[in-house]
């Protein structure tokens, strides 16, 4: 592959983490942790600091809160939540990036599909049952009550990763571009970024560090496969608490911003990985 023109011209003289592995690492990288052949580790034991550092999963239990109080959370005909449930979740929720005065800016009220934080975790939630509908509410079910409580809270956060990066469909994330890459190989990309991420890297030399290329992503013309890695994986990892953000202002230019992202102390915390490295005779060209 790092021999095809196509691929040295889009790396521009990078050399992906990935080579860096032995074959065996490669393909068992492939397969999720719950795969008894797994060399990747998710901690089950977060503390309620660390849970607190995780928009994801910190947010996933004020919706579980909230889905267990009487009733539910009332939904529309269409099966979202009410727009009243969802101000309330806007002033209930923190999430990396969202300004509720941006949000309102634009708009008087906010559906749900327009507010990505509860949209992102009710779909989670409700993917691993967690919640489901019932009679026009969404209710918390026997397992959502179940992590409400230690020691399964204390593993909230690795089941909602799992969830999120094997288990379900990330598409929409990114607008159906690229059928869902890179996701695919989410295990290399994970340990592509635990050795490239320990400083500020802007989004597009992360691309191309730990990701492996489509003949799509080579093809366009413009660079899809940064914005595609930002947005199924850089940004859901910063959601996790696992990755820092940041952009570089450019006076004049403010959709040209450069987006910078490293590991956070929580990242090494979370994720462990059983590996081996190719020797220097044996690696990949």
């Amino acid at each position: 592959m790092l021999q095809n023109p196509s691929v040295r011209n889009w790396l521009g003289g990078i050399v992906p983490a990935w080579t860096l592995l032995d074959q065996d690492s490669f393909a068992a990288l492939r397969k999720p942790p719950s795969s008894g052949a797994s060399v990747i580790t998710l901690a089950p034991d977060f503390s309620p600091d660390e849970i607190g550092q995780s928009a994801v999963t910190r947010n996933t239990l004020i919706l579980l809160h909230a889905a267990s109080a009487g009733s539910g959370l009332k939904l529309t005909a269409s099966g979202n939540l009410t727009r009243g449930i969802v101000a309330d979740m806007i002033d209930l929720f923190t999430w990396p990036g969202f300004d509720k005065k941006d949000a309102f800016r634009f708009h008087k009220v906010i559906n749900e599909p327009d507010f990505l934080p509860l949209y992102f975790v009710r779909h989670v939630a409700e993917s691993i049952r967690l919640v489901r509908q019932y009679k026009g509410h969404l209710t918390i079910t026997p397992v959502g009550r179940q992590v409400l409580e230690d020691p399964d809270r204390q593993a909230l956060q690795a089941l909602l990763f799992h969830t999120v990066m094997w288990g379900i469909d990330l598409n929409y994330l990114g607008r159906g571009l690229h059928e869902g890459w890179p996701q695919g190989d989410i295990g290399i990309l994970l340990w592509s970024l635990s050795v490239s991420a320990n400083d500020w890297q802007s989004s597009d030399r992360l691309t191309r560090m730990c990701t492996i290329p489509i003949d799509g992503v080579l093809e366009t013309q413009w660079d899809s496969g940064t914005s595609m890695t930002e947005a199924r994986v850089l940004r859901p990892l910063w959601w996790f608490g696992l990755l820092e953000y940041r952009r570089e202002e450019i006076t004049g230019r403010r959709f040209e911003a450069p987006h910078y992202y490293r590991k956070t102390p929580l990242f090494g915390r979370f994720l462990s990985f059983d590996i081996k490295l190719e020797t220097a005779a044996g690696s990949r060209h």
